[in-house]
């Protein structure tokens, strides 16, 4: 039952886990790494954190909850992110150019593995794009699938878990596109979210699916 909080038996693989994005956090010689176009390296608080303040107080970072946060709080936030050891903050950068945000998570250290039998190699994303210069047709499907694949390809995920905030239709669609299936509303402190979860398997049958609908468009 979603509703039901269950004993965890994978702490010890969420460890593991939790050890691989730590190694690509502090240890891989190849970051920032290529995805789709995009280059993705990890956060750095003092560095980008002006730019994520403009972001968050725009009337589109509604959903993101940080609209009334200072430069200074901003930073403190993620700073506890980052020294959590169970979660990281990645930015996804083109042509020099900071595109979007993404964190990746522990379900277990998390307040959504209050609300499903968390899994080994369950990995949580939250994503917020920023402005983009000039609107360019799929832009948002593409960050999307580019987060997806790093995390599959490189954080190692065997799933991927959100919990997007149930009013936010856009995401919504956007996660079913890319393979999501939902599993129900849960009741966070702050919000009444919409858990769903997607294997790499789901999230290259819903790539082909599109890639075959638009050849016979």
């Amino acid at each position: 039952m979603l509703n039901e909080i269950e004993a965890n038996s994978s702490e010890a693989t969420d460890a593991t886990l939790n050890d691989k994005l730590m190694d690509q956090k502090t240890l891989s010689p190849s970051l920032p790494l290529n995805v789709n176009g995009f280059h993705i390296r990890p956060l750095e608080v003092a560095h980008d954190t002006p730019t994520l303040h403009r972001w968050f107080i725009q009337e589109r970072a509604a959903f993101w909850n940080m609209q009334d946060k200072r430069i200074d709080e901003v930073a403190a936030v993620y700073q506890t992110l980052e020294d959590s050891g169970h979660a990281h903050a990645w930015i996804g950068t083109r042509h020099g150019a900071r595109s979007f945000l993404f964190e990746c998570y522990s379900p277990t250290f998390d307040e959504v593995g209050e609300h499903y039998p968390v899994r080994p190699g369950d990995l949580g994303m939250h994503l917020f794009i920023g402005p983009a210069a000039k609107a360019v047709s799929g832009y948002t499907r593409q960050v999307f699938q580019t987060v997806m694949t790093f995390m599959f390809d490189h954080l190692h995920a065997i799933r991927i878990v959100v919990e997007p905030d149930t009013r936010n239709t856009r995401i919504h669609a956007l996660n079913r596109a890319m393979g999501f299936t939902y599993a129900g509303d849960v009741t966070f402190r702050a919000k009444t979210a919409s858990l769903a979860f997607c294997t790499q398997a789901e999230f290259c049958a819903a790539l082909q699916k599109t890639t075959t609908q638009d050849v016979t468009l």
